[in-house]
């Protein structure tokens, strides 16, 4: 090959990557919108259906079965078919199911979508973290930080509709198929720029996922309580404002939108931090800021302190699981795909817990009691910090 032609194939590959970079961000912010509309119609769902609190987390828990059962396959499913093919089929089927969260009033149909939910979406999240493993390969650069940045912007962006929607006469259902329709499309474009990552075929016969030992058993437990705590702003956060704050809906989605925002921040300035900063002593200050910052928002009764509490819990949480996740990606001896997938197995497996434990606490207590889980979890992944990273 000719000095020439060896440009020319650098050149395409350097690209296709830009291409492909691109193309993941498209990604994460559509999952982020996904999760984020989810989340802003919670206390729609919850009045639509009738719920009290309990029967809501056990909604939310459908998700998380869901979730637990797909991600046991998700390291053969994604080494198989390669991310791009994934990704593009996974998210389109989390659109539909977002889109149908309110086509009926009967609550063992919301538990089917719920379900369906969570095991196409973690399989899309997976697909999406190994892509990005990837990339990161083949740069060398920390990137993970700033791509899963993208879901937090999604968030926000996907919030910010929500609280716009009744200001723009847009009904609960209108808001829900546009915003699917709008991600569907974004899904379907962005996955034919992914990179074709090479198909692992020894994946497809490797068994189910069981639980993970050792070094990822460990990254994985303290996955499972960010998780949880995420998914404790991402389900309550709205509701808590409207019932413990007594905000308006505009005022409540602007919560899940604070938290978004600031979380993006983070992650965005994310790679930036890693590069400079020991991947020990940024855990450990993660872990107090996400601490302080939903203390603070139980604390005060004020809407606005709320607000201020949450970007605070969004910024500190910001790069605890992109960390968790390029660490679990380069174990020795395990695939990325199967990495990503033990650490996010066990993360769902405690995330299942943490929705019906929140909701348990606050049907014989209150909301505002239930979400001091948060504050615990995060000050255990600070003092774990030393034992789970190096350096």
């Amino acid at each position: 090959m000719t000095a020439s032609s060896l440009a020319g194939a650098a050149k395409a590959t350097t690209a296709s990557l830009a291409a492909a970079s691109i193309a993941l961000r498209t990604q994460f912010f559509v999952m982020g919108v996904l999760f984020a509309t989810w989340g802003v119609h919670v206390p729609i769902v919850k009045a639509h259906y009738g719920l009290r609190e309990q029967s809501l987390a056990l909604a939310m828990l459908a998700s998380g079965v869901g979730a637990l059962a797909a991600l046991a396959y998700a390291g053969r499913i994604v080494g198989r078919f390669g991310p791009r093919v994934i990704a593009s089929v996974m998210g389109c089927v989390s659109c539909v199911a977002i889109a149908s969260l309110e086509l009926s009033t009967a609550y063992a149909a919301l538990l089917v979508v719920m379900l369906v939910f969570g095991s196409f979406g973690s399989l899309f999240d997976v697909s999406l973290s190994t892509e990005a493993s990837e990339i990161e390969r083949l740069t060398g650069k920390p990137l993970m930080s700033g791509f899963h940045g993208m879901f937090s912007l999604g968030g926000m962006a996907g919030a910010s509709l929500g609280s716009a929607a009744p200001a723009l006469g847009l009904t609960p259902q209108a808001h829900l198929l546009l915003a699917t329709g709008l991600s569907a499309i974004a899904v379907l474009v962005a996955g034919r720029a992914m990179l074709p990552v090479p198909k692992n075929e020894g994946d497809g016969e490797k068994p189910p996922l069981s639980l993970p030992r050792g070094p990822l058993m460990l990254l994985g437990v303290l996955a499972a309580m960010g998780l949880i705590a995420e998914g404790a702003i991402y389900d309550w956060s709205v509701l808590f404002m409207k019932q413990e704050r007594a905000s308006s809906a505009s005022t409540a989605a602007l919560a899940y939108a604070a938290f978004s925002a600031a979380m993006a921040s983070g992650r965005f300035a994310g790679d930036w931090v890693r590069a400079r900063m020991a991947p020990r002593r940024l855990l450990r200050a993660s872990g107090a800021l996400a601490a302080a910052g939903m203390a603070l928002t139980l604390a005060v009764p004020s809407p606005a302190v709320g607000l201020v509490g949450y970007a605070l819990v969004g910024l500190g949480l910001s790069n605890v699981v992109p960390m968790l996740f390029s660490a679990a990606s380069q174990v020795p001896g395990i695939s990325p795909a199967h990495g990503i997938a033990a650490v996010s197995g066990v993360g769902y497996l405690g995330m299942m817990a943490g929705p019906p434990l929140i909701g348990l606490i606050a049907e014989h207590s209150s909301l505002t009691f239930g979400l001091l889980v948060v504050v615990v979890f995060a000050v255990f992944m600070g003092l774990s910090a030393k034992r789970a990273l190096r350096g």
